[in-house]
């Protein structure tokens, strides 16, 4: 299956990155986020590298045929009507788990925002894990995880950090791009 899905994203021009891990638990944005093309390309990633990411999804993508197969691919269902609660819920998975490397949108959706929501950000410092900067880039075909931070906490000084690193980083739809920002 990894060789399948190695070449698959080779014949379609893409080029693939893994930066290993520091650590079995870690927190990983997906960012830009701009189309639904992310997620195959994603997934393929995924088969390719043998890299085990969960993901998390607004809970209605699960609530059909194809949930469970989603769920076996890593797949985390989201109640977004319960924001505050899945901070505590994925806390307690990581005190759980040996390993859990767990992917998330930071615009949380693929349309256009005016800042990112700061789950992931709150999520990484709670967990205490580094967290991973996945990208798909289209501009240059290539994608991955092409670092890990140790979140200071300090929230300028990181988004700082973060913005630097998806400055050349395109999406299918550049204009769809969140910014990457907090809503203060």
């Amino acid at each position: 299956m990894a060789r399948l899905c190695a070449l698959l994203l080779r014949l379609l021009g893409w080029r693939i990155v893994l930066v290993p891990p520091p650590s079995a638990k870690t927190v990983v944005i997906g960012y830009p986020h701009t189309s639904n093309w992310d997620f195959p390309l994603a997934m393929l990633w995924r088969f390719a590298t043998g890299f085990p990411f969960h993901w998390v999804a607004k809970k209605e993508m699960f609530e059909n045929p194809l949930g469970g197969l989603f769920r076996r691919w890593g797949g985390v269902p989201l109640d977004r009507a319960y924001p505050g609660g899945f901070i505590d819920q994925i806390c307690e998975e990581f005190r759980r788990r040996d390993r859990l490397h767990l992917v998330i949108a930071p615009e949380g959706t693929r349309r256009k925002t005016a800042h990112w929501k700061s789950g992931f950000y709150r999520l990484t410092l709670a967990a205490g894990v580094p967290l991973g900067l996945g990208f798909l880039d289209y501009g240059t075909k290539t994608l991955g995880i092409g670092d890990w931070i140790t979140l200071s906490g300090e929230r300028a000084a990181d988004l700082e950090r973060i913005r630097a690193f998806y400055a050349d980083k395109r999406g299918y739809r550049p204009q769809q791009a969140g910014d990457i920002r907090f809503n203060d």
